[in-house]
């Protein structure tokens, strides 16, 4: 079982920068795939960036050049840096962690936006 645990969202004005960070309890084995993605009212829930065991990373086309995901596997830790941001990233942050046993979700973070 692997419950993963958000942290360090809230609200920044347009511009400013958030961490987000995600601890998960259980092992993961550091070549499964971790990932982050958002969802807005109203809207799906759509892919911001993953990371495999390799750390080869992918990102959504509107967060390239301003997120920059990372990990850690010693600390079984997932981070997301969030840089420029802009009140279009206003979300549920929900970071996921790929296992044998299928796709685990966090509960999420809000991140909010200002303009």
């Amino acid at each position: 079982q692997v419950q993963l645990v958000e942290s360090g969202g809230g609200l920044v004005q347009a511009g400013g920068s958030l961490r987000l960070s995600c601890a998960a309890s259980g092992s993961i084995p550091s070549r499964n795939a971790l990932g982050w993605y958002r969802q807005a009212p109203g809207k799906q829930r759509e892919m911001v960036a993953t990371i495999t065991g390799g750390r080869s990373t992918n990102y959504a086309d509107s967060v390239k050049g301003r997120f920059t995901i990372s990990r850690d596997n010693a600390k079984n830790t997932v981070y997301l840096q969030m840089n420029s941001l802009k009140p279009e990233d206003t979300a549920v942050y929900y970071c996921s962690a790929d296992t044998i046993w299928g796709r685990y979700w966090g509960q999420g973070t809000q991140v909010t936006v200002s303009s």
